[in-house]
Formats: C-alpha cells, structure tokens, sequence
C-alpha cells in the first residue's frame, strides 16, 4: 500500500526555459529509490537508486540533470518543450520493519507555453472588478478531439489548481473558490464563473487541458490577467482616472508580464 501526500505545485514556463521539480524525501535511511513520472501515462521520467545508480530515459538523456540536495532531489529539465506539459509526480520506495512500501508524493503540474498558437483559446485577456464582483473565463478548443480533461490554474504570486473537470466531467474545486466557482460545459467551450471575488483572488488564470491519447497538457496562448479594484480609493474624486491608466499599462504590458512573471516555482 502507499500514502499520499496532497500537495500539488504549479510551474509555468516558456518554450527553452528550464523546469525544476524538487522532490522532497524524509527519513532518508528507509528511502530505497526515488522516482518522477509523468502521471497521466504513468512513464518513469527519471528513477535514482540509493546506491547512487539512476535510469533517464533515453530520448531525454541530454536534457535532464538531477542533484542531491540534502533531503530533496531537485530534478531540471533543460530546454523544456510544448510536449513536456504534464502532470509529474514525485514517489519514494522505502522499507519499514522489513516491508516495502510506495509513498506518492508531491505531484507538480508543468505548463509550458508556446510561442505559437495551441488547441485551447481563452477570454477575456483582462479583467478588472471590484470586491464582490463576478466575472466569467471562456475556454474553447479550436479543434475537435472529445474526451477532453480540463484544468483552470492560477499563476503568479499564488499557484493554484483552482478547477479540474474530468472527461466525464466530474470536477473538483480549490477550497479558496468553494462555494464561489460555477461553471458550464458545452461541446467544445467551458465558461467558469468566479463569483464573489476578493482582494487575493488577483492573478493570472490559466486554461489548460488534456486530451484523450495525447501525452501532454495543452495550454491557452494568453491567460486572464485579473486585478481586484482597491474599494478603498473608490470614494476619491480622482481615483476612477487612476484606475483606468493602471489599467490601460497593465493590459499593453500584458505579453511582458506573461513572460517576467510566469517561472519556475520551487517548494
């Protein structure tokens, strides 16, 4: 049997970038070997053994490099690719009172963005509402696959998977967004509502989705930048001008920010 440590992690990069997975690893003397797989084929990304002996694919030998970092492993994939999006997770064999035994451990969704256009179109590219507002994201696939698994993830300063709707459309919402997400599915679109929206629900939002038989995550070209209004500068005779130039900066700057701020983020 194994035990499952519910932590998942976010990283988002472009095309070229490096990705870095660190995976944490306690009690070290009962640690047999560790291993990173990209969960949804199940396919073994790079095992190392106790005894310092490893196994690296052969198609990413010359872009993988792991190091021992105390208790961690830190894993980098360098030149990361569209088809490195996936769902990666680290795992650790040990032994206990002379069993063995999987432990299933953090699990990492790695996007990685292409400079091109992909299957998955998103709108609006901006948003500013105020504190109890409501806003809806749209997320539509300019090709038709079926049995497609979709994610909203939130990225910059705070990394959530914030929505994750099955194939057989079961979902499963982030506790931030309970009782304040709602959303609906029709052939090739899903429009997510966000209802009652606060302060530090500010950030860039994501639409991410798998396909059936397709080994990687596609990814909207252009998130939703959103920004909450400061209600408290709403009384100022000069505020609504102020909101509306830090607006129009912050949606010509968009593709910049896109790139300073979407990195690697390592637990």
């Amino acid at each position: 049997g194994g035990e499952n440590e519910q932590q998942t992690d976010i990283i988002s990069v472009w095309e070229g970038d490096s990705i870095s997975i660190i995976c944490s690893r306690e009690n070290l003397e009962e640690v047999l070997g560790t291993y990173l797989t990209a969960s949804k084929e199940q396919l073994t990304v790079l095992y190392v053994s106790r005894e310092g002996t490893s196994y690296i694919p052969p198609d990413l030998a010359h872009r993988l490099t792991y190091s021992e970092e105390g208790k961690n492993l830190r894993i980098t994939l360098h030149d990361a690719q569209q088809s490195d999006s996936n769902i990666y997770q680290c795992s650790t064999f040990v032994t206990r009172k002379g069993h063995h035994k999987k432990l299933h451990g953090k699990e990492t969704i790695v996007v990685v963005k292409a400079q091109t256009s992909g299957v998955l179109q998103q709108s609006p590219l901006y948003v500013n509402p105020e504190p109890g507002q409501s806003i809806s994201i749209t997320c539509a696939w300019n090709s038709s696959y079926g049995d497609e698994e979709f994610y909203l993830l939130k990225t910059l300063m705070q990394r959530e998977k914030v929505l994750h709707v099955s194939s057989q459309n079961a979902s499963t919402i982030s506790l931030a967004f309970a009782n304040r997400l709602e959303y609906s599915k029709e052939e090739r679109k899903i429009v997510i509502t966000l209802h009652n929206l606060q302060k530090n629900d500010s950030g860039i939002y994501l639409c991410a989705g798998v396909v059936k038989n397709v080994s990687f995550l596609s990814v909207s070209e252009s998130g939703t930048m959103m920004l909450i209004k400061d209600v408290e500068q709403t009384d100022c005779s000069n505020s609504s001008w102020v909101i509306y130039g830090l607006t129009s900066i912050v949606a010509l700057l968009f593709t910049a920010l896109m790139c300073c701020t979407l990195y690697c983020v390592n637990v």
